[in-house]
């Protein structure tokens, strides 16, 4: 067995002879008589032996690393060229911990891009089977209230299932919250009063205001200070909307004014939302404070509804309706269809919040915005004039340039 190896490149010129090194065999070593002597054969380390033209390699035990003559290890006349280093332990590849991060990357890449699309498609199936509902069942209160039902139901389920973690309210977490749901079941509400008054393209066009009341609520709840250019962004945005308004063919005040009032209650709430999670000890995920606050709006909207509306789902009102040629199987499914895809496209958005920052989220609710107007007038074959696709344009744009600028840090003042 041979205790010192010389790997040599083919391809390495010489001009001298290299300097040969003993080569040790177990043959030829005298009988060992002692436990360090053992140690010095079976402790080996690697040794690069490196030239002007070529690297060598030989395997060297420590201990006889330990007695290599300083004359070797310098210059001399024969191997002035030759030095020696240890050689450094085996550690993977920085290639290999880059693939992994790169395929965890793209799987987390495609994981997103997923969750975006069914939050789209549930935007879009939401509004289309909403106001499909609200066209032939003129109750607002009602189809919220039932709305918030289904969600409620899909909410205990996730709970009793252990799909989610059940979370423990406190009273002052439910203190805290209650607000939130108010405001919460108050632009719902008024966004269906909305819907069942002007056309979808037409109340998201209105809806596009929502950073202009952020902004608002933001410096009179918060006391945050807007840089020039988010307030510079906001300024397409009103003018679009005024634009859109002054041409749409189905304008209506009621539909205008709860349109507005929901950007209003909604904005107020997400301020609000802010303030409740800065509280380290009282707040909770996303998912759960989302969850809360669909039962305490369904709670509150169903006694509500009843008084404005009075019993509008009892079986002799539908068979009332059903006489009169309302088709109750279509209104039961459409309403079921629109309820499931409005707890859903909500969840889902708050499970993309959990992923990206706040700043990504508001860009994908920009594009959902454009993406809901779309399909709408497509589906709906609304009539649509250039100056009201302008306005349009321009409000959206706005939103777009809003989310960008709110990425802009205002610069420390100095000391």
């Amino acid at each position: 067995m041979q205790g010192s190896a010389l790997a040599l490149s083919p391809s390495t010129p010489f001009m001298k002879p290299p300097c040969r090194i003993p080569s040790y065999k177990l043959s030829h070593l005298p009988a060992l008589t002692s436990l360090p002597q053992l140690h010095r054969i079976s402790s080996v380390q690697r040794l690069h032996w490196q030239t002007a033209f070529g690297t060598f390699s030989s395997s060297y035990s420590s201990s006889f690393n330990a007695e290599i003559p300083a004359s070797f290890l310098s210059s001399n006349s024969r191997c002035d060229s030759f030095k020696v280093r240890a050689a450094q332990p085996a550690t993977p590849g920085p290639e290999s911990a880059g693939e992994a991060s790169e395929s965890s990357g793209l799987a987390r890449t495609l994981q997103l891009g997923a969750m975006f699309g069914i939050w789209y498609l549930l935007n879009i199936y939401f509004n289309i089977y909403n106001k499909q509902v609200l066209k032939v069942y003129p109750f607002p209160a009602t189809v919220t209230a039932f709305q918030f039902a289904c969600g409620t139901v899909m909410i205990i389920l996730m709970w009793t299932l252990n799909l989610y973690p059940r979370p423990k309210i406190t009273r002052s977490q439910l203190a805290t919250i209650l607000p939130l749901a108010v405001a919460h079941t108050m632009g719902n509400l008024l966004t269906n009063i909305s819907l069942g008054k002007v056309t979808v393209s037409f109340t998201h066009t209105i809806k596009a205001m929502e950073p202009f009341f952020t902004v608002l609520f933001s410096a009179l709840l918060l006391a945050e200070r807007p840089t020039i250019w988010v307030v510079s962004s906001l300024v397409p945005i009103v003018s679009g909307v005024a634009l859109a308004s002054f041409t749409e063919a189905s304008f209506n005040w009621i539909g205008f004014g709860s349109a507005m009032a929901s950007n209003i209650t909604n904005q107020s709430r997400n301020v609000l939302s802010k303030k409740f999670m800065a509280k380290k000890e009282e707040c909770l995920d996303n998912i759960n404070l989302f969850s809360v606050i669909t039962i305490i709006s369904f709670i509150l909207l169903l006694p509500s509804a009843i008084l404005l509306e009075g019993v509008k789902f009892s079986p002799s009102y539908l068979q009332s309706a059903a006489n009169q040629g309302l088709n109750i199987k279509e209104l039961c499914v459409r309403s079921l269809l629109a309820g499931f895809c409005f707890h859903t496209y909500q969840q889902v958005s708050y499970m993309i919040l959990q992923m990206v920052s706040p700043v990504t989220h508001a860009v994908g609710n920009c594009v959902k915005r454009v993406v809901v107007i779309v399909s709408s007038v497509i589906f709906f074959q609304t009539p649509v004039s250039p100056i009201n696709s302008l306005g349009t344009a321009m409000a959206l744009a706005g939103v777009f340039l809003y989310s960008r600028a709110k990425r802009i840090k205002p610069k420390p003042k100095a000391a």
